[in-house]
Formats: C-alpha cells, sequence, structure tokens
C-alpha cells in the first residue's frame, strides 16, 4: 500500500522517526540539511523530542502530526525537526533545560521553538490539536509563534538571551567548599531515607519512580554503618514494587514508572535501562537476606530480557511502548471472565492471588495482575497446602501467559544503544556470580564482542545501532556504563582483555571528555557536532549520572593498577560536586555511590588457585554469596604468575608477598591499607566477610 505522504525521515534507522516518515509533515531529522534551509528561509524551527514507547508522543501525532491541516501550518511556517531523544540525548539534555526554565516543567513530547541559529524563544510539551485541558491549542499557537517571529523580534531577541544566560550556567558547576567526609555521606542517607513512603514503599507519593541509584545508595549504608532502619527502607520498596502492577506478574521485568502511589497503575512501556538497574538491586537483596522471592523476581527479569529484548547476535534492544493496538496496557490487562474461560477450576485460585476481580482494580472493569496475599495465606484460605498450592497457580499462571502470548504485542523499539548496553551487561554479570546463571554470561560476551564489531572504531565508540548501521558519536553515559559493564565482566571471568578494553575506553573518555580548567566531565566530546552549550552535570535522571559512573570506574581502575591519574580525576570530580551532593542528595545517587566506594575503600580481594579446582571455585562461591559493593576482585593461576603480571604489571602491588598456602587455593582480603591472614577454607572466608560491618 502506497503512503499519500512521504518526509526525510524515511532515511533513518530509528524506529521512532520512521513512525512518523508518512506524516504530512514535511519532517527532517536534526542535521545540515534542515538547520541550513532554516537559515537561508530564515524560518523558525520547530523542534519534536520524543521516543517510540513515550504514550503522549503517539497521541500528539496522532491528533496533530497526522491533521493535514495542521501540517499545513507546520510546513508554511517552520522547518520541522524530529528528534528521537534516546539516540541524541545531547540535544534533548539541552531543549529539556531550556523549556523546564521557561514553563517550569517538561518532558515528553517535547515541542520547542527555535531560531535558525538554534536558540530557544518558546516552548512545552504536549499540546492538543485545540484548545483543551487548560493548555493553548497546537493550530492556534502555531499561528501565534509564526507571527511573533516575523513580526515581534523585539520579544524572540528578549526570550533568547535570557534562555542563553540559564543555558551556559549549565556548562559550569557551581563548586562549594564541602568536605568529603563520611558525614556527608550520612546526611545524604539521612536526607533520601525522609523521602520515602513508610508505607508503600519508593520515594514521595505519585507519579512513582524506581530510583535505583537512591535505593543503591541506601543499601550501600546500611552495609557501611549496619543501621538496619535503612536495610529495611530498601526491602520494602523492593517487595511493594515486585508485588504491584509496575512488575510483569505474568511475564516478567518492570514497567517505566507507576501512576499511583501503590505501584499499581504503572505507565507500561518497558525500558531496557529500568530492568538493568533493578535486576542487580534484587539480586543484591537476595544476597543479604537469602529469601527466594528476590531471586525468583530477578530471574523472572533476567527470562523476559532473554525472551523479548536480546538480539540473536548480541546486544539488547532499547524499548517497548505502552500501547498495543492504540490502546494503552491491552496486552497486559485481563476480564475476570477471559481468566475464568481458561482456567476453569483453577480460575478462583489465579483470581485472588493476583487481585482480579468480576468489577476490575482498573479502568473499564480491567485488572492489572498484582500480588495482595503471599502464597501461604493463599493456601489458608483455599485449605490446601502451600506447595499443593504454589504448583496449581505456576502451572495457570503457565496458561495465561501462553494465552498472553498470543496477543498482539506492543512494538518493541530494536535500536542497539550502546549505554544501555553497558547497563545490561552489569545487571547480566552479577546474574552470573550470584545465581550462577551461566547463559546471562554467554550472553555477555556475545554483547561485548558486539558492540565491540558494530560500534568501536579507532578507540571511538559510536551510540545507535539499527538495520545494520552503527552511528552518532557517542556519549559520556555509554562510555562510562560501558566501561562498568568492562569491569564487571572482568571481575567475573578474570579475562583480561575486558579490563584492557575498558582502561582503552578510559583513555578515550579522559581525552575526550574532560574539563581541565574546572574538573568535571562534559556530556559530548571534544569532537561532537558543535551546538548552542555543552552541558555538564551529575545529576540521575532515568539512567544513573554518567560523570557518577565514570568516576567510579576510575576509581576501580585506580585500586587495580595503582595509576595516581585515575585517582586524582576522581578526586577533582567528587570535589566538583560535593556541595551538590550535600545539598541535593535526592538527584546525585550516582555520585554519592561513587563517593561511598572513595571514602569507604574497596575491600581488595585475590584469590589465587587453579581456577579449575574445586576448591577454588568453593572459595569464589563464598566470596560471590556476600553482599560487598565496594570491592575488587582478582583470581590467579598460580602456574601463569607471570604470564598475569607481564600482561599487567601493576598487579604487582597489589600481589606483593602473596602466595599459595601449602599449595592450597588462598584468599588475601585488604582493606585500608590492611590485609587479612592467608583464607584457604570456604568456612574461614565467610567468618571473615561476617566479621565485618553488617
Amino acid at each position: 500500500m502506497t503512503s499519500a505522504h512521504t518526509n526525510q525521515l524515511i532515511h533513518e534507522t530509528s524506529p521512532y522517526l520512521l513512525q512518523h516518515a508518512h506524516n504530512p509533515v514535511d519532517w527532517y531529522a536534526w542535521g545540515p540539511e534542515a538547520l541550513g534551509r532554516a537559515k537561508a528561509e530564515n524560518r523558525p524551527i520547530l523542534l519534536s523530542i520524543g521516543y517510540s514507547a513515550c504514550h503522549w508522543c503517539h497521541v500528539m501525532e496522532h491528533e496533530s502530526f497526522e491533521n493535514e491541516q495542521i501540517a499545513v501550518l507546520m510546513n508554511d511556517h517552520f522547518v520541522n525537526i524530529k528528534v528521537d531523544r534516546e539516540e541524541r540525548p545531547d540535544l534533548d539534555h539541552i531543549y529539556q533545560a531550556a523549556i523546564q526554565m521557561m514553563t517550569g516543567q517538561g518532558g515528553w513530547p517535547l515541542t520547542a521553538f527555535l531560531t535558525p541559529d538554534q536558540e530557544v524563544f518558546y516552548g512545552g510539551t504536549y499540546f492538543p490539536p485545540d484548545d483543551r485541558y487548560g493548555r493553548p491549542g497546537f493550530r492556534r499557537l502555531l499561528q501565534s509563534i509564526a507571527e511573533a517571529y516575523h513580526q515581534r523580534q523585539d520579544d524572540v531577541t528578549r526570550s533568547v538571551e535570557q534562555i542563553r544566560e540559564g543555558l551556559n550556567k549549565l556548562t559550569t558547576v557551581e563548586g562549594g567548599t564541602s568536605a568529603l567526609t563520611a558525614t556527608l555521606l550520612e546526611n545524604a542517607a539521612r536526607a533520601l531515607a525522609n523521602h520515602v513512603d513508610m508505607v508503600h514503599g519508593g520515594f514521595g507519593t505519585q507519579p512513582k519512580f524506581p530510583n535505583p541509584t537512591n535505593l543503591e545508595y541506601l543499601l550501600r549504608f546500611w552495609h557501611a554503618t549496619g543501621n538496619a532502619n535503612f536495610l529495611s527502607l530498601v526491602k520494602l520498596t523492593l517487595e511493594k514494587m515486585a508485588q504491584g502492577g509496575i512488575y510483569d506478574q505474568l511475564g516478567g521485568g518492570f514497567h517505566r514508572y507507576s501512576t499511583d502511589t501503590h505501584w499499581l497503575v504503572p505507565h507500561f512501556e518497558k525500558m531496557l535501562y529500568d530492568n538493568a538497574q533493578l535486576l542487580p538491586l534484587y539480586l543484591a537483596m537476595y544476597q543479604i537476606t537469602q529469601e527466594p522471592f528476590y531471586a525468583r523476581v530477578a530471574r523472572e527479569t533476567l527470562a523476559y530480557i532473554k525472551r523479548e529484548m536480546t538480539h540473536a547476535a548480541g546486544g539488547f534492544y532499547a524499548t517497548q511502548d505502552a500501547d498495543s493496538e492504540g490502546v494503552e496496557g491491552k496486552f497486559f490487562v485481563w476480564k475476570k471472565a477471559e481468566v475464568e474461560a481458561l482456567l476453569g477450576n483453577d480460575a478462583r485460585l489465579f483470581c485472588r492471588y493476583y487481585d482480579i476481580t468480576d468489577t476490575g482494580n482498573w479502568e473499564h472493569g480491567n485488572n492489572i495482575p498484582r500480588l495482595t496475599v503471599t502464597m501461604e495465606q493463599l493456601a489458608a484460605m483455599f485449605n490446601r497446602e502451600p506447595e499443593a498450592t504454589a504448583e496449581r497457580i505456576h502451572h495457570a499462571k503457565a496458561v495465561v501467559f501462553e494465552a498472553r502470548e498470543q496477543r498482539v504485542k506492543p512494538f518493541r523499539d530494536e535500536k542497539i544503544l550502546t549505554a544501555w548496553n553497558g547497563l545490561m551487561i552489569s545487571g547480566m554479570v552479577q546474574a552470573y556470580t550470584v545465581l550462577g546463571d551461566v547463559e546471562a554470561l554467554d550472553i555477555v560476551r556475545q554483547t561485548i564482542a558486539f558492540l565491540q564489531l558494530h560500534m568501536l572504531h579507532d578507540g571511538h565508540l559510536l551510540r545507535t545501532y539499527k538495520d545494520g548501521q552503527a552511528k552518532l558519536d557517542a556519549y559520556l553515559d555509554d562510555y562510562a556504563f560501558l566501561t562498568a559493564g568492562l569491569l564487571d565482566t572482568f571481575e567475573a571471568t578474570f579475562d583480561r582483555t575486558y579490563f584492557e578494553l575498558a582502561e582503552s575506553l578510559t583513555t578515550t573518555l579522559l581525552a575526550e571528555f574532560w574539563d581541565e580548567p574546572q574538573g568535571g566531565f562534559f556530556f559530548t566530546g571534544n569532537h561532537h557536532e558543535a551546538l548552542i552549550t555543552r552541558t555538564k552535570s551529575a545529576f540521575d535522571q532515568a539512567i544513573p549520572s554518567g560523570s557518577g559512573v565514570a568516576a567510579k570506574n576510575l576509581l576501580r581502575l585506580y585500586h587495580l593498577t595503582g595509576r595516581e591519574a585515575y585517582l586524582r580525576c576522581a578526586e577533582r570530580v567528587l570535589g566538583l560536586y560535593a556541595q551538590q551532593m550535600e545539598h541535593q542528595s535526592f538527584g546525585l545517587g550516582a555520585m554519592l555511590n561513587a563517593l561511598d566506594f572513595y571514602l569507604r575503600k574497596p575491600y581488595e580481594i585475590v584469590l589465587i588457585g587453579d581456577p579449575a579446582a574445586a576448591a577454588t571455585q568453593a572459595l569464589l562461591q563464598t566470596i560471590r554469596a556476600q553482599y560487598t559493593p565496594n570491592k575488587i576482585i582478582v583470581q590467579l593461576d598460580p602456574q601463569h604468575l607471570g604470564t598475569h603480571l607481564d600482561a599487567m604489571p601493576l598487579l604487582r602491588d597489589l600481589l606483593a608477598g602473596k602466595t599459595q598456602v601449602g599449595g592450597r587455593a588462598t584468599v588475601y582480603v585488604c582493606h585500608d591499607f590492611t590485609c587479612s591472614l592467608p583464607i584457604t577454607e570456604p568456612s574461614g572466608l565467610a567468618a571473615h566477610f561476617a566479621g565485618e560491618p553488617a
């Protein structure tokens, strides 16, 4: 079937941009052609930023961008540019900041009106086609903006200058005199704890986002201090999330966020980065508590990633939509009658367990599966044994899941983004070390090989891959997250090629992104396209701050290599953001995690033993069973020590004086310039860890 309209986006690889390729709007991708046309014709630019899993982006497309009359207004008065925020976070950072300065709020779809010099003079987020929801209608807005640009240039100039002044502040950090001390860590932990909902978990009221970097920090603080209150806060949050509708009870994996305070009704899109960050938290809680609940959630999330989000040749896809067949959440929700038709006699049991009722726990009689009773409570209600009850639920769940698989699935954005893949590499590695999931490690190896082949050229990374094409210069996040994943993989496999690649990427990172005069990292590299400003930030968004992750990478590399340059750079980053960590701790979880690593110092664990020997593996499993957030671990084969030292000569300091005891596999645990006696038994190693705080 031939489309009535085709615009320039037809040549793009981004699924989000391709979704707009047949709008009647004369869309361009961001690039020289569109920007040049705006200058040549003195036209304002209408910049629209979104992403494929964004529900309101789809709504605005249907209401306005598919509307012939609105398209005529856009085409007659503007150069129209569509941007996928996942491909171009550099543009999104700048123009989100500008719109937030102007309106006090941001989000997607982002709608910004720019001069031909790319400067913002007006904007907002979603606009309905006509006046509605207290928002101006888009068609009326287009006419007003076009008139203002050509007839009220003084107003436009004033607006541009005000926003430019604010944006210029993004390139510098107002440094303070806050000391990097344990007091800062304690104050931050207590400030974060004050935001926790003590009934339903999570931070604040609604909407509720997972905020994984903050949860990680509270776990770290518990581990350092032994204060069980902080462990309880994290435990409550992880438990309530995994019982709620934000967690896909049938298929595993977490949706983006909850619209309500008790985690029932999510925005149904699933993002790779949420699941990549939540997976290690559930695995950590399993290490701490040994409660099977947390391992189950981790395994189900892993199964979802393997089933739905993994490219056959390596790499992980980006997102899945909230909508299917044009309806938000349709794929995930159930009428009670549907379940009864599928399950027969087991329907009552299943519906009670997953809160599926005649009236529905959501809108229009629909039910979002969630847990409101435990398996033991369910068994008591139905006068059954818990084990038999669990078996029936397991069987019924499989039946309902298979029926759901026959539905029209939400659209999947199959971009492979370097940064998000780095996050998932770290999560998959932890699944291997904690759960022994060998398949997860195989996927990690395959993904790293895929990224090396397609995304790495002459030591520099690219951002995105789709349909055989890799493109766009990588950002700070891409380098930081992939480096972290490589270091995690090195410490899981002890394959030095992963360490060497991590060091190589760090060399490029420091050459391209480091701000030598002030310290810290820019979001874009020195050779990146020149934009109206060059941002630098330590604040977490839905993903961790690249600056915080990079600082922690530098500290890990310092403790592995002894290179003072890594330590000096990390200290400058932490010092630069000390005042922000003190006063705005909620948004700086990743930087706080790096500061915790710096101040508490890692446990330096050296295991010397034949890698294939059962005794070596037993010691290694004992190490991996512990929740030890600040550690580096190196395993060495005594038969090849010389080879190890030749390849990584800076390990000499780490290994000085460390030998096997009586030819047996031996562990040394050093911390804060003090080393344990050699340990050769798993029981002794477990006792050593048990003697530490928490």
